[in-house]
């Protein structure tokens, strides 16, 4: 690892988008405070968060836009994800309708989102396996087909979390290239 005074700081801009209660601030607070709470108040049109994770020279920062998942909160989306380098868009694995939403995100972000925006689909609530409205497979096959990155996650028990943000910065996969410059991210690419 490189000494401090060689570490560089990369900012990246991250936004997490999807239904109500499907549990994206959950998944952010897990991330940055390690803590769940299982009672947690709806977001009302964004937090911000910001968490640190470690690459071999770099720091890359994020800047994590929590974003409020009722639909009149949704024309405010796109103030959030300009200039996003990378999109969380959650579902409820639990909930098909939630995954049916999470489609059209993913859409919109491809149609009006940043031209390299990584998009990563996933599915939280990964420890209420019983209540599963949709198969793995399904969601994954899509999300594959769409040029999305897929995961599973839950908040609660934190499984999948930090991989998540990991591979989504790029420091947890071999099929991640980072290119970094000066203070900023300029691109992250999945390989395919």
């Amino acid at each position: 690892m490189a000494s401090s005074q060689q570490l560089r700081v990369c900012h990246f801009k991250l936004v997490l988008l999807g239904d109500t209660a499907v549990g994206k601030s959950c998944l952010v607070v897990r991330f940055v405070r390690d803590e769940f709470v299982e009672f947690q108040e709806p977001t009302i049109g964004a937090a911000f968060l910001t968490q640190s994770v470690s690459l071999s020279d770099v720091i890359v920062k994020f800047e994590i836009w929590d974003t409020a998942g009722q639909e009149r909160y949704h024309s405010l989306a796109p103030m959030y994800y300009r200039d996003a380098m990378a999109a969380i868009v959650v579902y409820d694995i639990t909930n098909k309708e939630s995954f049916d939403s999470a489609k059209k995100w993913v859409k919109e972000l491809q149609q009006r989102g940043s031209q390299n925006v990584l998009i990563a689909l996933t599915g939280n609530k990964s420890d209420l396996e019983d209540e599963r409205a949709l198969s793995k497979d399904e969601a994954s096959d899509w999300a594959q087909a769409n040029g999305c990155m897929h995961f599973e996650t839950s908040a609660k028990s934190s499984t999948g979390v930090k991989s998540l943000f990991q591979e989504v910065s790029g420091s947890g996969s071999t099929n991640s290239v980072n290119l970094f410059s000066n203070e900023s991210v300029l691109l992250l690419l999945r390989l395919r």
